[in-house]
C-alpha cells in the first residue's frame, strides 16, 4: 500500500483504521463519510477496494489496484520414514548413489520379460506363466554406473511398501504394450506411481509386432497427464522390445537421466538405514531379510531394529549370492541374523547394542497395541480436524463407476469443487466395483473412496475396515457433489464475520455497588443488546473491547434498547468510562 501525489495504491480490501492513516484522517471522520455513503463500518472492518475509492475520492485522491505478486508455492510430496530419520544429515557429506527402480504395468504387457531382459537372465523362462514368484532386488551396470532394481510383483506391492511408510524406489518404469495401449492396470499403476509422486518413464514394449501403434499409446499416455518427450512434455517414452532386447540401453540412460535430474544422493558415512524388501523362515538357515540400504554403510556385526524384528547379523550376501562385508546406500543384500521375520516395507535401523535395540522393539509393540485400539477411519468428517492441524491441504479421492459415461462428469464436477483453497485430488478414476487394490491405494495415500452405482467387494470391505478406509456409495451424482462440498466447506477454517448492531453515547456515569460504573447512555444509531460485544471509543481510540454485561431501561432489565432511547449499561471487567465516550455494539458469528 502506498500513496504517490494524489495516487493511492489500494489493495483488494482493507481495514478502515489502516485506510484513515494512510489518508492521514480521523477514523471517527472515515466512519462517518462511509455512513454517508451507505456503507455501516466499525474501525477493524474491512472495506473491498471500490468501497475505499470512493470514500478517498471525496478527500481528492485517486485510488488504483495494487499489485500483487502470486507467490508460487512449490508441491512438497508426502516424506518417507526413512528421509525423515536422516533429515539432519550434513549436507556437504551426500553423495550421488545409485538410482532405486521398480517396473510396473498391465498384466502381459511384458514386465517380466523386461526384468529378463534387463538382467540378461532366462528368469522368465523358468517360471510357471512368466509370473515373478518373489520380492528380490538386483543391480546392473550401464556405462560404469549402477542402477538398483526392485523385483516386485506390481503395483499393490509397491503401495503396500508406500503404506507402510516406506518409498524404495525412486523411479517407476511403466511398461506399456505397444499393440494393446493403456489398460485398466496401467491406469492403476499410474494412480499409485502419481500418488507416491516418483518420476515416470515409460517403455513402451513390443513395438517389433506388426499392430504395433506407438502413436496412438503416447496420445493415451498423454490423456492421463503423462505427455512424452517428443511431444514437448516431460516424460520419457523409450520404444522397446524385451524380447529381441533392443532398446534397453536406451532405457537404461533414460533412467540415468531422470536420475540426475531429480539429485538422489545418501551419505555413506551417516546414519545407516533403509527398507525391507521381503524377508523368509528358512528352516536351515533361520530368517534371511533382503535388506535395501538407502543410508549409510551396512556392515557384518551390526545391530539392525526393522519393525517388531532385531538381530545382529551373521551374514550379508549381495544379489548374486556373495558375502560381502559391507553395502552402502541402494545396496540390495541378504542377511541372517533377525531375531523375527520382518514385514516387507518396514524401515530398518541400525542401532548402537542390543539392549537399544530391545528397548526399540518394547516401545513399538505397545505403541503398535495402542494404535490397534484408537485407528479410525480418515473419514469426509475428520478432515476438517486434518486441515486445521496442518495434516491435509488436499482431499484425496479415489472414483469408481458403472460404465465411463457416468465417471467423465463426475470427475468434471469434483474438479470443479476443487478450485478453492482446499484442492480436490483424483488419484484415481476407473470403471468396475471396488476391490482390495483401491483400498491399499487409498490407506496408503489417505484417501477416500467413492464409488457410485457399484458394489464394494466383501474383501476390499474387510480389508477397508481393517485400513481404516472410508467407503462411499452413491446413485445420485449431485449427493455425491454435496457431500464433498460440505467436507470442503468444514475443511475450510471458518471466516468470523462481524456485524454491527448499533452506537450509543455516554451522556453520564453512575456507581452502583452491584455492577460498579454504570453508563447512563443514550442510543444514536441502531440498538444495544445484552449480550453482544462492545467497543468503547474515546476519540479515535479503543479504550475497552468486550461483552456488554447488563442493559437496563428505567430499572428494568431489558435484553434491547432502540435508537433513541436512553439506558444504563454495565460493562465485563471494566470501569473506566467517561462521558462522551461512544459505544460501538456489535456481533461475531
Amino acid at each position: 500500500m502506498s500513496s504517490n501525489g494524489n495516487k493511492l495504491e489500494l489493495p483488494a480490501s482493507i481495514v478502515v483504521r489502516d485506510l484513515a492513516q494512510m489518508i492521514e484522517k480521523s477514523p471517527i471522520d472515515l466512519i462517518k463519510k462511509l455512513m454517508t455513503n451507505g456503507v455501516m463500518a466499525t474501525i477493524n472492518q474491512t472495506v473491498d477496494f471500490d468501497t475505499a475509492a470512493i470514500v478517498v475520492a471525496e478527500y481528492g485522491f485517486e485510488a488504483v489496484a495494487e499489485i500483487v505478486e502470486e507467490e508460487v508455492k512449490e508441491e512438497v510430496g508426502e516424506v518417507p520414514l526413512w528421509r525423515q530419520l536422516i533429515a539432519d544429515e550434513d549436507k556437504s557429506q551426500l553423495k550421488q548413489r545409485p538410482p532405486v527402480v521398480t517396473i510396473l504395468g498391465h498384466v502381459d504387457h511384458g514386465k517380466t520379460s523386461l526384468l529378463d531382459a534387463i538382467r540378461s537372465t532366462d528368469v522368465a523362462a523358468g517360471e510357471a506363466g512368466g509370473i515373478t514368484q518373489h520380492i528380490g532386488a538386483y543391480q546392473v551396470e550401464m556405462k560404469g554406473r549402477l542402477i538398483t532394481f526392485l523385483d516386485t510383483p506390481g503395483h499393490a506391492a509397491f503401495t503396500q511398501m508406500r503404506a507402510r511408510g516406506a518409498q524404495g524406489a525412486d523411479i517407476v518404469i511403466l511398461v506399456v504394450a505397444a499393440d494393446d495401449g493403456v489398460m485398466p492396470q496401467t491406469r492403476e499403476a499410474i494412480a499409485h506411481a502419481k500418488a507416491a509422486r516418483v518420476p515416470i518413464v515409460v517403455a513402451l514394449n513390443k513395438v517389433d509386432k506388426p499392430n504395433a501403434n506407438p502413436e496412438r499409446v503416447k496420445q493415451q499416455l498423454a490423456e492421463l497427464e503423462l505427455v512424452p518427450d517428443d511431444w514437448g512434455g516431460n516424460t520419457m517414452v523409450v520404444p522397446v522390445s524385451a524380447k529381441q532386447k533392443k532398446g534397453i540401453d536406451d532405457l537404461l540412460e533414460g533412467v540415468l537421466l531422470v536420475a540426475d535430474s531429480n539429485e538422489i544422493k545418501a551419505n555413506p558415512n551417516g546414519k545407516v538405514v533403509g527398507t525391507v524388501i521381503e524377508a523368509e523362515l528358512d528352516k536351515s538357515k533361520g530368517v534371511i531379510a533382503t535388506l535395501l540400504v538407502q543410508n549409510g554403510t551396512l556392515a557384518s556385526g551390526d545391530v539392525v531394529v526393522a519393525g517388531t524384528a532385531y538381530g545382529k547379523l551373521r551374514a550379508i550376501t549381495d544379489h548374486k549370492g556373495k558375502p560381502v562385508k559391507k553395502a552402502g546406500p541402494s545396496t540390495p543384500v541378504a542377511v541372517m541374523g533377525m531375531s523375527d521375520v520382518p514385514s516387507a516395507g518396514d524401515l530398518f535401523q541400525v542401532v548402537d547394542s542390543d539392549k537399544e535395540a530391545r528397548a526399540i522393539v518394547a516401545e513399538r509393540v505397545e505403541a503398535a497395541k495402542v494404535a490397534a485400539q484408537s485407528k479410525k477411519k480418515v473419514s469426509l468428517e475428520d478432515l476438517f480436524a486434518n486441515v486445521q492441524s496442518g495434516e491435509a491441504k488436499d482431499l484425496n479421492l479415489i472414483v469408481k463407476a458403472d460404465v465411463q459415461g457416468s465417471l467423465d462428469p463426475i470427475i468434471t464436477e469434483l474438479n470443479k469443487l476443487g478450485q478453492g483453497e482446499i484442492g480436490v485430488k483424483v488419484l484415481h478414476a476407473e470403471t468396475g466395483n471396488i476391490g482390495n487394490n483401491d483400498v491399499m491405494l487409498a490407506s496408503a495415500s489417505k484417501a477416500i473412496i467413492i464409488g457410485f452405482n457399484v458394489q464394494a467387494d466383501i474383501d476390499a470391505r474387510r480389508m477397508a475396515e481393517k485400513e481404516g478406509v472410508d467407503i462411499r456409495l452413491y446413485e445420485i451424482i449431485y449427493r455425491m457433489t454435496e457431500d464433498i462440498e460440505k467436507a470442503l466447506k468444514g475443511m475450510l477454517a471458518p471466516d468470523l464475520v462481524e456485524t454491527n448492531l448499533g452506537r450509543a453515547q455516554v451522556l453520564q456515569v453512575f456507581s452502583a455497588s452491584k455492577f460498579g460504573k454504570v453508563a447512563g447512555c443514550k442510543v444514536i444509531e441502531g440498538e444495544l443488546k445484552r449480550g453482544a460485544k462492545v467497543r468503547v471509543y474515546r476519540g479515535a481510540d479503543i479504550v475497552f473491547e468486550g461483552d456488554l454485561s447488563s442493559l437496563r431501561r428505567e430499572k428494568e432489565d431489558v435484553k434491547e434498547v432502540r435508537q433513541g432511547f436512553e439506558c444504563g449499561v454495565g460493562f465485563k471487567n471494566f470501569n473506566d468510562i467517561l462521558p462522551g465516550d461512544i459505544l460501538q455494539c456489535y456481533t461475531v458469528e
